[in-house]
């Protein structure tokens, strides 16, 4: 009898110690408590190759940086190690969705971040929404991203071509002044142009000439020519990639025929070609010594240390940002990466960077942030002109016309 109700106990054990198993297993496997210690998972789309190379590269290094920021260098939230792959985007749509649905069904990413292109990230947006997996957005900036292309699963941490356009239309626009405007051939410039010219008109402004060039191009002749015979009092230009316009600007001579020059200041790599720009006056995203922070003191400092002495550029704190998003969201849900709960936490979300508060805006996930009017001059020891502040510009200040119809 005794050996009986002993085999019997043996029996109710092991039945109780394979459900127990099986229930970890489960639940590991729908992403519950025991599944938390599976690694975090970031699948970063960015041009390594391609027009716009140099923006892929600050924003990996920023990206990288944001991550060990906003982990104090543990590489874990919620007792989740992050990893994060790399897929290079040739700055070239088809390679982007092929990359995307890589990392989506071969290393089963929990997030996306990217692209470098906004036509790249517009064509890896519909995978985002097919596999129910957050995109942050950077440093992509069309308004299409967040406007007609907008869907729930994306969160545009980069500013948009609107925020853009308020900011350049602050600094020249009023009434009677007459503008013409440059800018390459596909979704970042002609979001940017008409987010520009809406801007500028509500100040009273009169758009006279809109010239598109190739984005690929390297010879701008012709259409800073017919800028010229437009005769307009400034010349707005939306550009974005290695090939910029700027030397010919100068070697026209568009200034000295009576036509002011306003623009965002680039890279470095762009300024260093802005030589005849000096003393123009419009906005930038970012210079390094513009912020006034802790966590930009923290991103030149390291970024200093990590890379030779060089500062971040113009993107580097975009993929900072994104990289602390992603974290402070995971840490609100406790490592939880269910698509549906992590929308409901980033509504609206708040978080500091190195350019100070961001805000994810609910209505159509745009993070509200500030820009910098600023003046181009020359400084002492540095080889091309530099972006001095003239004013902070609020999010408010900034924050685009919601455009999606959520």
């Amino acid at each position: 009898m005794r050996r009986k109700w002993a085999l019997l106990g043996f029996l109710i054990f092991t039945l109780l110690f394979a459900s127990a198993c099986s229930s970890d297993k489960s639940s590991t496997e729908s992403g519950g408590k025991a599944g938390k210690k599976d690694p975090v998972k970031i699948g970063v789309l960015a041009s390594k190759t391609g027009a716009l190379e140099s923006y892929g590269k600050q924003t990996l290094r920023g990206f990288e940086l944001g991550l060990e920021y906003a982990t104090d260098g543990k590489m874990e939230v919620a007792g989740r190690k992050i990893e994060f792959i790399v897929e290079d985007t040739e700055t070239k749509p088809e390679v982007a969705v092929q990359k995307a649905t890589k990392l989506l069904e071969e290393d089963n990413v929990d997030f996306l971040v990217g692209s470098s292109s906004s036509a790249d990230t517009l064509a890896v947006l519909p995978l985002a929404e097919e596999y129910q997996k957050i995109m942050v957005v950077e440093p992509a900036a069309a308004d299409s991203i967040t406007g007609s292309e907008f869907n729930k699963y994306m969160f545009h941490s980069a500013r948009n071509s609107s925020q853009d356009a308020m900011a350049g239309a602050a600094a020249i626009a009023k009434k009677g002044v007459k503008i013409a405007t440059l800018a390459p051939d596909y979704s970042f410039g002609r979001d940017g142009v008409a987010a520009f010219k809406e801007a500028a008109k509500k100040l009273g402004a009169q758009i006279v000439k809109e010239e598109y060039a190739d984005p690929t191009a390297t010879d701008f002749t012709s259409n800073i020519q017919k800028i010229i015979d437009a005769k307009p009092d400034y010349l707005f230009v939306v550009w974005a990639g290695a090939n910029s316009p700027w030397k010919q600007i100068g070697d026209m001579k568009v200034q000295e025929k009576g036509i002011k020059i306003s623009t965002g200041a680039p890279d470095i790599a762009a300024l260093s070609t802005m030589e005849p720009l000096v003393g123009m006056e419009g906005f930038t995203v970012y210079y390094h010594d513009l912020p006034k922070n802790k966590i930009n003191d923290w991103l030149v400092e390291q970024h200093k240390k990590k890379y030779n002495g060089e500062v971040p550029d113009l993107f580097t704190p975009g993929g900072m940002s994104a990289a602390i998003s992603i974290v402070e969201a995971l840490k609100k849900t406790n490592g939880d990466t269910d698509a549906d709960k992590l929308i409901e936490t980033m509504e609206g979300m708040s978080f500091d960077t190195p350019k100070g508060k961001m805000t994810y805006r609910p209505e159509d996930h745009q993070a509200l942030q500030p820009l910098y009017a600023i003046k181009l001059e020359k400084k002492e020891g540095v080889s091309y002109p530099v972006p001095v502040l003239i004013r902070e510009l609020t999010p408010e200040e900034t924050a685009p016309p919601i455009r999606n119809k959520k």
